[in-house]
């Protein structure tokens, strides 16, 4: 990417912003200090383009006015220079201030998300986040460990880097009865779905490579990818998932070494691949020699035969990695993923595991080798709360937000909405985070930046908790269509 051209974009250069608006003090000066907060990480280099004062302010749903005020403070702080022409650009005086780098990922679209996320700002309602507490099974489930595996447990030394062996079994047992036979030296436990898409980018890809990925798709896994130095590719998807065509055509130009897809409820569509479509796609990534990874952290919670069998129940001569998570079907705070895939690909993949962290923490993988055979038998409660989650959301929304739009998910948590003809979402964001809700805009979910009309609306939040995010959402719609572009008054002093 041309980072020069890129950083001229009101939606990238947000990005790099996070939170901006949250501070104390004018909002003139809060814009001010988080550009300095970018040029001081090396978001920002020297000979980098700004946006204008009028698409930033726009983009920020601010003042012209508090935009040319920050730039006046950085230019008097000899951090950028304007010339006719050339518009306004960082100065290599800049350099100088720059701490060291902060672990945020280069051209990625995750770094608000991730960075709120960290910081867990207080009484902000978070789309980033899908996912509720755990349930009674859980504490059920801790107790039992508790009373009858605890003594054996510390009295094993702890270090299993491949996963501890009554897990792995039960993930081959759980595999087995959705359709994909499955041997435990098949699997690889990781510390959530995350560690194990990482692992996998640390392995298969590198500085200049390609990576295949759906479009849209979620920003932190495509930050996974771009963090081990690969080039994400979209493609976009119709009713039945990634479009084969397009696949087809994109595998002829770029020769990726990685194809990453969702084909259990995508996110954020909740688009559920068939069968056929789940054949093809291994056919064709095994014809160009890219290894699928197939993320179905959403098919932990489903009953045998609730989706079709995972993409490496279709063998076509080539390497799938089917990567499972507990995160969705039990709680967010059980960190347990895995990898399941031939045993020849996975043994790479658990020597980088022990170079990581020698091994997932031993109890939470117990807990996980407890829970995991029952979940089938908890399956038709837990749909039934999704619907029902799923119908409160619907139905604040069709009564204070009538103009949004979105198809009916066939699964997932998360509504994938439209926003009326003309309207941003990345503009929207920005006046909702300052009345308490993170929204996740369309565009940071796209490769190329597209979909800055659609935002992405989890609907499994606690029925009090959800009618408060609505009327968050429609206190910032109202402010938007009553301002324009204003969500609060601009005080410049």
């Amino acid at each position: 990417m041309d980072w020069n051209r890129a950083t001229s974009e009101p939606a990238v250069l947000i990005d790099l912003l996070g939170e901006w608006s949250a501070a104390g003090g004018p909002l003139y000066r809060r814009l001010t200090g988080a550009l300095v907060d970018a040029v001081r990480t090396g978001d920002l280099r020297t000979g980098d383009r700004l946006p204008s004062e009028r698409r930033l302010a726009d983009a920020l749903s601010v003042s012209r006015a508090t935009v040319v005020a920050a730039y006046d403070e950085l230019r008097a702080a000899g951090l950028v220079e304007t010339r006719r022409g050339s518009g306004t650009r960082v100065t290599a005086a800049a350099a100088a201030r720059r701490n060291p780098v902060d672990g945020r990922v280069r051209d990625g679209r995750a770094t608000a998300l991730i960075q709120r996320l960290v910081a867990q700002p207080p009484d902000l309602i978070s789309l980033g986040r899908a996912g509720e507490g755990g349930g009674p099974d859980l504490a059920g489930a801790l107790l039992d460990l508790v009373r009858e595996d605890l003594p054996d447990l510390v009295g094993d030394a702890g270090y299993h880097p491949a996963g501890l062996p009554a897990l792995r079994a039960a993930i081959a047992d759980h595999h087995t009865a959705h359709g994909l036979p499955t041997l435990p030296e098949q699997v690889v436990v990781t510390t959530g779905a995350t560690q194990a898409v990482a692992l996998i980018a640390r392995l298969h890809l590198g500085r200049g490579s390609t990576a295949i990925v759906e479009s849209p798709g979620w920003p932190g896994c495509l930050d996974v990818l771009r963090a081990a130095g690969a080039r994400p590719v979209g493609v976009e998807l119709d009713a039945d998932g990634i479009r084969i065509d397009r696949l087809a055509a994109e595998l002829s130009a770029h020769t990726p070494a990685l194809l990453y897809v969702t084909p259990t409820f995508q996110n954020p569509t909740g688009i559920l691949m068939s069968a056929g479509r789940r054949r093809r796609v291994a056919q064709l990534a095994a014809e160009h020699g890219a290894v699928v990874v197939e993320d179905n952290a959403h098919a932990a919670a489903l009953a045998p035969g609730q989706a079709p069998p995972p993409i490496a129940a279709h063998p076509a001569g080539g390497t799938v990695l089917t990567v499972g998570s507990l995160t969705k079907a039990v709680w967010g705070g059980l960190r347990i993923g895995w990898i399941r895939g031939p045993r020849e690909a996975v043994e790479p993949l658990a020597r980088l595991k022990a170079l990581e962290d020698l091994g997932s923490p031993l109890l939470d993988q117990a807990l996980a080798a407890r829970l995991l055979p029952g979940l089938a038998t908890l399956a038709p409660d837990r749909e039934r709360l999704r619907r029902e989650r799923l119908a409160t959301m619907t139905r604040l929304l069709d009564e204070r937000l009538p103009d949004w739009h979105w198809e009916p998910p066939q699964g997932g948590s998360a509504l994938w909405i439209r926003l009326p003809r003309g309207t941003g979402a990345h503009g929207y964001a920005q006046l909702a985070l300052r009345h308490g809700a993170e929204v996740i805009p369309g565009n940071t979910m796209d490769t190329t930046g597209a979909h800055d009309d659609f935002l992405r609306l989890p609907f499994s939040f606690a029925p009090d908790t959800a009618r408060e995010l609505v009327t968050r959402l429609t206190a910032a719609w109202t402010a938007l269509a009553r301002d324009g572009s204003l969500a609060l008054p601009i005080e410049i002093r």
